[in-house]
């Protein structure tokens, strides 16, 4: 899999430019780096048709190698005392007691949304010292389940983010693609969520 861009929303104070961060930012993008399809390739290629792939089994290689790395999957989190957000695709507990969150987008554009929202309050009330969302390119998306979220449908609303004050954190969205694409191989299955096609 390819990373095509990192856009940091928020980059500031002394978590931003620590050793610590670099660390935790390299073991994601290796982990990115390390999803595969077919299984047991060293490339990741997606069949080639529309709405044709499902997303759920994408993070799996991603989520495997941070918990490899000592990463805690599916975290639960009190963000802020009033909310009750769903958990973190993978959680990396801190030196200095805080946690640094992962989400790897498989719903819509409205989850992703909430992904970053629930990144952002954690960071203002001090639970997180930042967070990740990952995205299919515009290109990519168009392969996945129908209405996955997509880095070009949120950039727009990205100065939301940009605007908050945040004097020491990270936040970001780093926007994914296949390498290659193809008539010869499986698609990806899809799951269930709810009552959508995953």
């Amino acid at each position: 899999m390819k990373i095509l861009k990192i856009e940091f929303l928020i980059q500031e104070g002394h978590f931003a430019a620590s050793s610590e961060f670099q660390t935790l930012l390299n073991q994601i993008k290796i982990a990115i780096l390390s999803v595969c399809w077919p299984d047991g390739s060293n490339r990741f290629t997606l069949y080639k048709k529309k709405k044709a792939n499902g997303v759920v089994p994408i993070k799996k290689n991603c989520t495997a190698y941070l918990v490899r790395q000592g990463w805690t999957k599916e975290h639960r989190m009190s963000i802020a005392s009033h909310l009750r957000p769903g958990p973190i695709d993978a959680v990396r507990q801190l030196s200095d007691g805080r946690c640094f969150a992962v989400e790897w987008e498989t719903g819509n554009i409205s989850s992703s949304h909430r992904a970053l929202n629930k990144m952002a309050v954690g960071l203002l009330d001090g639970t997180l010292a930042g967070g990740v969302l990952i995205l299919p390119s515009r290109d990519m998306y168009q392969y996945l389940t129908d209405r996955i979220g997509n880095y070009a449908e949120i950039e727009p609303y990205f100065p939301v983010w940009k605007n908050l004050s945040i004097r020491d954190g990270v936040l970001a969205v780093i926007e994914i693609e296949h390498d290659d694409l193809s008539m010869d191989i499986p698609p990806i299955q899809k799951g269930t969520d709810g009552r959508a096609l995953r």
